[in-house]
């Protein structure tokens, strides 16, 4: 009976990865090439004199209430300039990365057929850590000043640690994911744990469609370390949630206990200095995951559905 049951579960293993295969072969036949402008590069390789050119072609990063000092004062200004360097020692070119934002996109056209390719642009704003990546459609811009690695000098004493965590190279392209996922996923109307947990669940789940090949740590922008501690602790982290009922508690709370980003989250137990913030978006991705595994539907339909019927029909079971 053993070997039976073995044969069958190597079976559809097997079954699996030649699905994964063949629609990965569609995928990369999906024609998908971006135009890519080195803002960064034109704005601080320009002279203030030709200030007027560079509004006059990119008005959309000219703000019209904005004075040309602030502009001016910025391309020269030593800081800035050291900044714009060091990018360049890092990126000078940036065509490994334009390459893999165009399987992003081949991704996105194959699952969500009504993506919009943007035109892609590097450049250097102001060090805003939400803002790493924005998408609207027409653009996709990339802070340029935020990828220099975790230890960069310019970091230390201005970010903490976990934020620094995600300043690396190989958090470009889930960036670019979580900026794409934002126009996918309408907010439900409960406000509980539970759904703040599908709602991130899902936006996790986005790259494991589009970037199937990126690492669990890079998708959530953890070490290998506190993905480990995840898998090592979900039954425990279950059973709590459970045991104190805050899967139905609406506590404003609990979002920045559980969801948002943060040096640990907050059991209020000797663990908590161990654990890895959002640990409640970690496991709201396990759920997800279980509800597309156990069920029949497209990754849109999955997006639209709330989170009690997820949930209700995930027959998610935390790995002990």
């Amino acid at each position: 009976m053993k070997k039976i049951l073995v044969f069958i579960a190597v079976s559809l293993i097997l079954f699996s990865c030649k699905n994964q295969s063949e629609t990965e072969k569609m995928i990369e036949e999906i024609p998908v090439s971006l135009k890519m402008t080195r803002f960064d590069k034109l704005f601080f390789e320009s002279n203030p004199k030709n200030l007027g050119k560079l509004k006059t072609d990119y008005p959309e990063f000219f703000p019209q209430d904005v004075p040309d000092s602030v502009w001016t004062n910025k391309m020269t200004h030593p800081m800035w300039k050291e900044l714009y360097s060091e990018i360049q020692k890092k990126y000078g070119d940036f065509n490994d990365q334009k390459t893999e934002i165009e399987g992003v996109f081949k991704h996105a056209k194959f699952y969500f057929p009504n993506t919009r390719m943007p035109e892609i642009f590097t450049v250097v704003s102001e060090m805003d850590y939400n803002s790493k990546v924005i998408y609207t459609g027409d653009y996709l811009l990339i802070a340029m000043e935020l990828y220099l690695g975790k230890d960069h000098e310019f970091y230390k004493s201005e970010f903490p640690a976990y934020i620094r965590q995600n300043f690396e190279a190989s958090q470009i392209v889930p960036d670019v994911v979580t900026a794409l996922s934002a126009n996918q996923i309408p907010e439900d109307v409960n406000k509980n744990l539970l759904s703040q947990m599908i709602f991130a669940g899902k936006e996790l789940y986005i790259k494991d469609l589009l970037i199937p090949d990126y690492s669990d740590a890079d998708k959530i922008g953890y070490s290998p370390e506190q993905i480990q501690w995840c898998q090592d602790n979900e039954s425990y982290m279950w059973r709590y949630f459970i045991d104190e009922s805050l899967l139905y508690d609406s506590d404003p709370k609990l979002a920045s206990r559980f969801i948002h980003k943060a040096p640990f989250s907050k059991f209020y137990l000797e663990i908590d200095n161990e654990s890895p913030g959002r640990v409640g978006a970690w496991l709201g991705w396990q759920i997800v995951r279980a509800y597309a595994e156990n069920n029949k539907v497209d990754a849109k339909e999955l997006l639209v559905t709330d989170a009690t019927t997820i949930f209700n029909n995930s027959k998610y079971k935390p790995k002990k």
